[in-house]
């Protein structure tokens, strides 16, 4: 869905009635929450040099930028592979839409990733990044998949890359030019583990120990992204000395390596098949067979997941973001047409029940914009900081706050994204319209970089291995806010405070309560979305406390949000300690009265 057209004239005499179709308008322009949100967390002069950059982008995503998306869209573009040469050579081609390419050249010119490593602002470069991509998402067809895992390579050779490796590699990752810009895949994912990488079967042998080169073979049973230039992949390591391995994750190491050799042919791959998928339908995912991949192995043998961490960081936080533009322009289209479309004698955004059913929507972009960019934040903090406590701090938020969020705003920002599609009836359901796009694309994040009881999973990692320091961290930061907030203005903002204090006391007894692994473990997703729901009131209560403070015209309806999300009873929801006797219980309500769990 983009800028509409003039209703194509009918071929027939028919002279009934015909629905003006919603209209999309500058996507930069449009967004309140957006702009209010960059106008809180960016300098005045930061934000006055990129705004007219981000005005031009929010123009173009609705013409020629979503035009390409229609084109990787259409399934006569969808990818294909061809395996085999008339004269039964082994190919292996993968022939992508067009629009495709185009959006590739997109990323490159408009610095879809070069802005956060230009670092012209600094820590305020990935909050200016992130609003470009936020405005390109819904538009590209999900190529912001292969730029994600793209930026995820590029912060890793930064960090641990040769110079001889970054000379090759980084450059290309972060160029502006479409010739030179190269994108990144990330195999991580194999047939006997999922996310369970330390299953991982794929092995790497050691063929030039002076110029660090690897021989890799094995299986890769997702791979997104397969057209993209190079790819960041985990391996098992041969020890040159013993030819041995070593199982588990610690036997893992990472590595580089290109798609294709000098010659155009393929470095040790051979596609099995693409993927049939219920969404991303214009990204080519496939199967590969890695026989011989020459690679260069990044960082120290073994240490292949911590080094893998600095890209789910950021894979997660383009996973979040994801979801929340895909609400965005879903809501976008369906308050559009609540403005064209009549019903029982009156326009859709005269009927109450109608505008009640999208404020709630408004509220879930609002909280879940909040806490996507919150973590970006963090991010430009740890990337541009000094090295000092204050960076350490943020860290080890930024380690806490990433799979909260990914977990939290996929998952509610999905099924809002299916509440805006109701919102058009029946025409929301077809595939014309666009929402159907947006909402399947959305699924998939819920799943990539991490299921949400992964991501749970997770959370209590990071718990356990700071022996609760992150929680209390967390806990600190955000009660920090809410006094800051309530300095401003402690009338109109000392209810939702005083919410958001039960809500930290309900943490709190879950982890008092919780004291051996089972209840924890069975109680890590309701933890997680409750750490969601309170850093969201946080951080709407310390944007309602902003347009106070700065007189903003938006500050009633930020106040009224803030108030809105604190006073919903799911917010205070408790979080149930599991007993021996329930996780038996969930057992036998699944699998019968035989299991054995």
């Amino acid at each position: 869905m983009h800028r509409s057209q003039p209703p194509t004239p009918q071929a027939t005499a028919d002279t009934g009635f015909l629905q003006d179709p919603p209209q999309l308008i500058n996507q930069y322009d449009d967004d309140l929450v957006l702009k209010n949100i960059l106008k809180r967390l960016l300098p005045e002069d930061v934000l006055r040099t990129i705004e007219p950059d981000l005005h031009q982008f929010g123009e173009r995503v609705i013409n020629d930028i979503a035009a390409m998306g229609d084109n990787v869209e259409d399934p006569n573009n969808h990818p294909r592979l061809k395996q085999y040469d008339a004269w039964c050579r082994r190919v292996d081609e993968i022939t992508v839409a067009q629009g495709w390419k185009d959006l590739n050249d997109v990323a490159a010119e408009e610095g879809l990733i070069a802005i956060a490593y230009e670092r012209k602002f600094q820590e305020y470069s990935r909050i200016y990044q992130f609003a470009k991509q936020y405005l390109y998402m819904p538009s590209s067809a999900m190529y912001s998949c292969p730029l994600s895992m793209t930026d995820g390579a590029a912060r890793v050779l930064e960090l641990i890359g040769t110079d001889e490796m970054k000379k090759k590699y980084f450059t290309r990752l972060t160029s502006r030019d479409p010739k030179k810009f190269w994108t990144s895949g990330q195999w991580m994912t194999e047939r006997p583990g999922g996310s369970d990488v330390g299953r991982t079967e794929t092995q790497a042998e050691s063929i030039d120990p002076q110029n660090n080169k690897w021989s890799v073979s094995g299986f890769k049973w997702f791979s997104s992204a397969t057209t993209a230039d190079m790819t960041m992949l985990l391996a098992r390591t041969i020890d040159p000395q013993t030819n041995t391995v070593v199982q588990g994750s610690k036997g893992l190491s990472l590595y580089l390596a290109e798609m294709r050799r000098t010659d155009g042919s393929l470095n040790g791959v051979q596609v099995h098949r693409l993927k049939n998928k219920y969404g991303t339908k214009g990204l080519p995912t496939a199967e590969l067979q890695l026989s011989g991949m020459e690679a260069y192995m990044l960082g120290r043998p073994g240490r292949g997941v911590p080094n893998i961490a600095s890209i789910l960081n950021i894979t997660r936080i383009y996973a979040a973001l994801g979801v929340v533009t895909g609400l965005r322009r879903s809501l976008a289209i369906a308050k559009s047409f609540a403005s064209r479309r009549q019903a029982f004698g009156k326009q859709l955004d005269k009927l109450p029940l109608h505008v009640a059913t999208l404020a709630e929507l408004e509220i879930i972009l609002r909280a879940t914009s909040q806490i996507s960019f919150y973590a970006v934040a963090l991010l430009g903090r740890t990337e541009c900081l000094p090295d000092n406590d204050e960076r350490k701090e943020d860290f080890q938020m930024l380690r806490f706050v990433t799979p909260v969020a990914k977990a939290y705003v996929c998952k509610i920002g999905l099924n809002a994204c299916s509440e805006a599609m109701e919102a058009l009836g029946g025409q929301g359901y077809m595939e014309e319209i666009g929402v159907a796009r947006l909402l399947r694309d959305a699924q998939v994040n819920t799943i990539w970089e991490g299921t949400t009881n992964v991501l749970a999973m997770d959370v209590l990692r990071v718990l356990r291995e700071t022996k609760g320091q992150a929680l209390q961290h967390f806990k600190k930061v955000l009660s920090q806010k809410v006094a800051d907030a309530l300095n401003i203005s402690q009338d109109r903002l000392k209810g939702a405070a005083a919410k958001i204090q039960q809500a930290f006391t309900i943490i709190d007894r879950f982890i008092q309560n919780a004291k051996s692994q089972l209840p924890m473990e069975v109680g890590a997703r309701q933890l997680t979305f409750a750490l969601g729901r309170v850093l969201a009131a946080v951080l709407l209560l310390e944007q309602a406390a902003w347009a106070i403070q700065t007189g903003n015209s938006n500050c009633e309806s930020d106040l009224i949000a803030v108030n809105r999300w604190c006073n919903d009873p799911a917010f205070l929801k408790d979080i149930i300690t599991a007993t021996d006797i329930s996780v038996k219980e969930d057992a036998v309500i699944v699998f019968g009265s035989h299991s054995k769990l």
